[in-house]
């Protein structure tokens, strides 16, 4: 039977290589992104509908899902719009700070809650969100970004509960690094001379983690396992280095781990 997936940002990086992936599997594609008439590669693809979604703009959801659902018979949405944000909090504007919210979080909120009432109609449906390692453990000078992250993946965990009495699931992606463009396009810094020290030391060790990333398709052959395995579980922790790094949070306690992030980060 043919199924439908309703991804966000899929521009570029792991919503790209997901819109391909679940493609070439022989699902039905919707592949949104802010600007859909800049898009040469998805548009080229067999059963691929491009639209357009600002996650950030409310209505622009509610007539995009409108126009989504009276086309396709949607099975999967998958939230991955979002970006990252590096900076010490005070050195962080108020527009930064919002936006950062409004993408990562806001967004992944009122995409779902605008297609609940279709999915309980439906009487199934199945929500998966991308978090991060991010949404799982923290480092210096991602305070907003963590936030959005950590948010998305308690919320899933609430979720669950009230989504399953409608037999609608929710599920989360925790990758680690993605070699993606994301320390370019895709990620937002600021810095302020009170960290110096700290924002080189990051800056080195994101490039660092960058040379152990996983690829993008890597990742997206975990949201499809997600979406297709039949599983009641929630968070999918996706590429070695995500579960080596979390493996070692569980193992050793979430203190002594954040204190080994200190020591390596903060000179005592």
């Amino acid at each position: 039977m043919e199924r439908t997936i309703f991804i966000t940002g899929a521009s570029s990086g792991l919503g790209k290589a997901t819109a391909k992936l679940f493609q070439s599997k022989g699902w039905q594609v919707i592949a949104t992104m802010r600007n859909p008439e800049l898009e040469k590669e998805l548009s080229q693809l067999k059963n691929v509908t491009l639209l357009p979604l600002d996650v950030t703009r409310v209505e622009q959801i509610t007539g995009t899902v409108a126009k989504a659902i009276t086309s396709h018979n949607i099975d999967v949405v998958f939230n991955n719009a979002g970006y990252g944000l590096m900076g010490a909090m005070e050195a962080l504007t108020e527009e930064q700070i919002e936006r950062q919210i409004n993408t990562n979080l806001m967004g992944v909120l009122w995409v779902t809650k605008a297609f609940i009432p279709y999915f309980k109609e439906r009487k199934q449906g199945l929500f998966i969100s991308t978090t991060s390692m991010g949404g799982l453990l923290a480092f210096p000078l991602h305070s907003i970004y963590h936030a959005t992250k950590f948010a998305i993946e308690g919320w899933s965990e609430s979720m669950s509960f009230e989504l399953g009495l409608h037999n609608i699931g929710i599920k989360t992606i925790a990758p680690g690094a993605i070699a993606t463009d994301f320390t370019g396009r895709s990620l937002a810094t600021a810095k302020h001379s009170s960290y110096q020290a700290l924002e080189e030391k990051l800056f080195f060790n994101v490039d660092a983690m960058m040379a152990q990333a996983s690829s993008a398709e890597q990742i997206a052959a975990v949201v499809y396992e997600a979406a297709t395995d039949g599983k009641d579980q929630v968070r999918y922790v996706a590429g070695p280095d995500a579960n080596a790094i979390y493996d070692r949070r569980l193992s050793i306690g979430s203190e002594a781990f954040r204190k080994e992030i200190k020591s390596q980060f903060i000179n005592e």
